[in-house]
């Protein structure tokens, strides 16, 4: 009886992994939704309201390809935004901003200390664009990289988050620093 019992729970264990393995994978998979609405009123341009179902409704339909590209672009704008720098076209960022503030702290034309005080390592938060795969495809040499898109959705959300936190934080560095350099011109 007893190793009936541990069959039994061996067996109910295996099938609770094959469901979530399933369950993991089909995740990415694409499948086909019901979007249609009856009794359709425009609110904006990716937007109605209407009836599905007998329920009233409101729905957002956008094309994945135009939400991604808006996420990319907003987060690599914030990041130039709040680092600059080379991979910016040597804007300068709120970073850059603090750095030459600090700078000009310890100039002794402004009476600091002839020492420029110390400012963190400029630490992007996107990576570099790399390829996960080199190879031949129609007789040419390519670079691919592939990822998930809810992976890639989910990631630049988290990019756009901690980027929006360093903005506030850099803005508030600067304001400082140049509060600090107003007092200090003034003694």
């Amino acid at each position: 009886m007893n190793a009936k019992g541990d069959f039994m729970k061996s067996l109910l264990l295996a099938f609770m992994g094959v469901l979530t393995m399933i369950g993991c994978a089909s995740k990415n998979k694409a499948k086909e939704l019901d979007t249609k609405i009856k009794n359709t009123s425009q609110v904006t341009s990716d937007s109605v309201i209407g009836v599905k179902d007998g329920d009233m409704v409101y729905q957002r339909k956008v094309q994945m390809n135009e939400e991604l590209r808006t996420l990319e672009l907003a987060v690599y704008n914030l990041e130039a935004r709040v680092y600059g720098g080379p991979r910016y076209l040597d804007n300068r960022g709120l970073y850059g901003v603090l750095r030459d503030c600090r700078a000009e702290l310890g100039d002794v034309s402004n009476r600091g200390e002839g020492k420029v005080q110390w400012t963190e390592k400029r630490e992007y938060v996107t990576p570099e664009d790399d390829f996960t795969q080199i190879g031949l495809e129609n007789k040419n040499i390519i670079g691919v990289s592939e990822e998930y898109l809810l992976d890639r959705l989910s990631r630049f959300k988290g990019y756009k988050t901690t980027l929006e936190a360093r903005q506030e934080e850099y803005e508030t560095k600067v304001k400082s620093c140049e509060m600090q350099l107003t007092a200090q011109r003034q003694k």
